[in-house]
């Protein structure tokens, strides 16, 4: 069991109106993926919340593509902060896609987002789609994650996404 997470949460957008419970949900999303990893210590983890047109420009800046995202991920060195936490990394969620991911297979706006949290995280600890031999754990971690949420996937969901 991990000791004290602490999940900075900032809406940076005015496109969406964040439902009620997302913030809670993005929280027990990030704990339970630390659990899954079982990582120990105290820790802090940003998630934003953003628009289509910042996630491009984020992703054009610190990734060199110029292209919509629906989560970016920013990883840091796991420095320290002035609490004794380690800060692992910054998450950028684009809301507006999100909505869109969400009417696209046919699920729950909380869904898309705890899954992009969830990926988010992991790829904070390393995972990743660009590699053909990580992908298929990463989506059995983040439907795992989901489940735990009690946010179980579609069959079709899982086939549009693999």
């Amino acid at each position: 069991m991990t000791d004290k997470i602490k999940v900075i949460i900032t809406d940076d957008q005015k496109v969406v109106k964040i439902p009620t419970g997302i913030r809670m949900l993005v929280r027990r999303c990030c704990h339970a993926v630390l659990q899954l990893e079982n990582y120990k210590g105290s820790a802090e983890i940003g998630v934003t919340f953003t628009d289509d047109e910042s996630i491009r420009n984020m992703n054009k800046l610190y990734f060199d593509r110029d292209v919509e995202a629906s989560v970016l991920t920013l990883p840091t060195d796991g420095f320290e902060t002035e609490s004794g936490s380690r800060y692992l990394g910054n998450i950028v969620i684009s809301i507006e896609k999100a909505v869109q991911n969400s009417s696209v297979h046919g699920h729950s706006l909380q869904r898309e987002v705890a899954y992009l949290t969830a990926h988010g995280v992991l790829e904070i600890f390393g995972y990743s789609y660009n590699e053909k031999s990580g992908r298929l754990e990463m989506r059995e971690k983040e439907e795992w994650t989901l489940y735990q949420l009690g946010l179980p996937a579609s069959s079709s969901y899982i086939a549009h996404k693999m």
